[in-house]
């Protein structure tokens, strides 16, 4: 059986064509003596007429069904302009039922009532509506283009290991039990990262992969178990290299997906990005920028405002126009518990409306500091001021989210925007409760600043890396940084760490051998792709990009995964299931 058109295909100029079509029955309509069928398929509909004497054909055929039809081309009195083949029908002369089909779970159109849990059971019928198969389909041109921009630019796809060794690269791994080293397991890896630099001591030059990468953590919105990196790596390459060509492969991609041309790549620094927004992922569609007042409360009679300048802590600033009217009491109330979960112990709030204050902190600052304040922040009527005093980082990250919060809430997001935005100089280090000692921020091999070299050991808090961010409409798009390259600074970096030698041979020992052997200047990003085509898509459920996706509790509803395996397969890996 050859179909010889799709359904998405024909138009007026083919009238009078015999053609064979295939697909499923995605409607049936009976008016008594003539049957209409839309046939559907991965390109489109196409309307099927079976006249008074060709409808007995289907009279047992229902929605779902897969069937072939033949017949001629003919052209509509009365055209539907929301199909493609709008113009056209065929008038069957044949019609085969090649698959029947059950009642299905859920209604396969557009516009479904079915509920997430019972979509993902039944992906398989879920990929037939139009807006997953789209999703799918802007994926697989997402891919096409980066693979095209990367080949022209002399880019080597070359895929790494999925069986690889456990390392500390700050997410739990998957591992892999072997059969053949009892007791020993492979892990699946988090990212090719060690193999993509060993591949430029290997000499590729460049490098890059469609990567599938695991992590065992917890899932949100745009998260997945496993997912896929757009993988790069570059050698005798800084970051000016790096980022012009991910700004190439971003501006090819929006062009062709999405017509936009007009794309900028500003640069900031991860301090200023947290001390102006609270988030090394600010989301730049709206303004609003938190501000530093610390200074003008530092002899304030409001005691709680005048001990936090004392302690050495910070009071920040954000400011909302003309949003008196929109911000009710209950909302402060809330925005007031909200901050709480970030560790901040409480929003102060004033509004600024007729030429008058109001808020839960007017009665407790004087007319002359509300009025600084006021000039300071260049206050109109209307505008709401939110304040937190607290720890530098607390009231940072806490009048962050509530920037983001408020943002969406208020409507100041334009969602036509694409916004992106570097974010460099990430901290070298973070400093672990859980270990009692400082971490990668990035992972151990990224680069320190050359100004900060001296501060690997002796400044640890105050030490900045080469490691730099993508973010787009507030989502965290790459990482990646430029890679230590000189083996005695990489000593230094373990050093810095904590880590034993042993603990490094252990963990890293193949690694870090090679870099003996003669290691290029180099630096690469690893790009969300299902983070990237969620945002083109204009979804914010990273599920719905990705073809058989698990729930949020890492569940595959489909396939029952993960589930329980014969004791045989237990025994034969010489596995035993401790019983708590």
């Amino acid at each position: 059986m050859n179909r010889d058109h799709t359904c998405g295909e024909l138009r007026k100029t083919d009238e009078g064509k015999h053609v064979k079509l295939a697909g499923w029955v995605a409607k049936r309509r009976n008016l008594g003596s003539i049957v209409f069928i839309d046939l559907r398929d991965r390109y489109g509909i196409t309307q099927i007429t079976f006249d008074e004497n060709h409808s007995d054909l289907v009279k047992d055929v229902r929605n779902e069904y897969v069937i072939e039809v033949q017949g001629t081309v003919g052209v509509k009195e009365n055209p539907n302009p929301k199909l493609a083949t709008g113009e056209i029908e065929v008038i069957a002369d044949s019609c085969r039922v090649l698959s029947a089909a059950k009642t299905t779970p859920m209604i396969i159109a557009d516009e479904t009532d079915a509920l997430e849990d019972l979509r993902l059971k039944y992906r398989y019928l879920d990929i037939r509506r139009n807006p997953i198969k789209e999703k799918l389909l802007l994926r697989d041109k997402v891919t096409t283009i980066v693979r095209r921009v990367l080949h022209e630019d002399d880019f080597v796809e070359v895929e790494t290991p999925i069986l690889s060794k456990s390392t500390p690269e700050g997410a739990r791994d998957y591992l892999v039990p072997s059969r053949l080293y009892k007791g020993r397991f492979y892990a699946l890896p988090q990212s090719p990262q060690q193999y993509k630099q060993l591949l430029m001591i290997g000499g590729m030059d460049r490098y890059f992969q469609i990567a599938r990468c695991f992590r065992d953590e917890d899932l949100r919105a745009d998260r997945q178990p496993e997912f896929t990196q757009i993988d790069m790596e570059m050698s005798f390459a800084d970051e000016e290299d790096i980022f012009a060509e991910v700004e190439k492969v971003m501006k090819a991609i929006f062009k062709e997906t999405k017509g936009v041309e007009d794309l900028q790549f500003p640069r900031i620094r991860y301090v200023d990005a947290m001390d102006k927004y609270g988030s090394d992922k600010p989301d730049l569609r709206f303004d609003n920028p938190m501000v530093n007042v610390t200074e003008l409360f530092k002899d304030s009679a409001f005691a709680v405002f005048k001990n936090a300048v004392e302690e050495g802590k910070a009071i920040k600033a954000l400011v909302f126009h003309n949003a008196c009217d929109k911000l009710s009491r209950k909302k402060f109330d809330e925005l007031n518990e909200f901050v709480k979960v970030y560790k901040a112990k409480a929003l102060a709030y004033l509004k600024y409306d007729k030429d008058e204050f109001s808020g839960s902190v007017n009665n407790a600052l004087p007319q002359e500091e509300k009025l600084a304040l006021k000039d300071f922040l260049k206050l109109e009527n209307g505008d709401v001021v939110l304040m937190v005093a607290d720890k530098k980082a607390v009231a940072e990250v806490a009048l962050g989210a509530v920037r983001k919060k408020l943002g969406e809430e208020l409507g100041l997001i334009d969602h036509n925007k694409y916004c992106f935005e570097w974010i460099t100089e990430f901290p070298m280090y973070e400093y672990s409760e859980e270990e009692n000692r400082w971490v990668s921020a990035h992972h151990p091999f990224t680069a320190p600043r050359d100004e900060d070299v001296d501060k690997l050991m002796s400044d640890q808090a105050n030490c900045y890396s080469r490691a730099y961010d993508l973010v787009l409409n507030g989502y965290e798009l790459l990482s990646g940084s430029v890679r230590i390259h000189d083996s005695q600074m990489q000593a230094k970096v373990f050093d810095a760490l904590g880590l034993s030698k042993e603990q490094i041979r252990n963990k890293f020992g193949f690694f870090i051998e090679a870099f003996e052997y003669g290691a290029p200047p180099h630096c690469g990003v690893g790009i969300g792709l299902e983070r990237l085509v969620m945002i083109l898509s204009g979804t914010d459920n990273i599920k719905d990009v990705v073809a058989f996706p698990k729930t949020a509790s890492a569940y595959c509803l489909m396939s029952d995964a993960p589930n329980y395996v014969d004791q045989d397969q237990l025994d034969f890996l010489s596995l035993e299931i401790r019983k708590d």
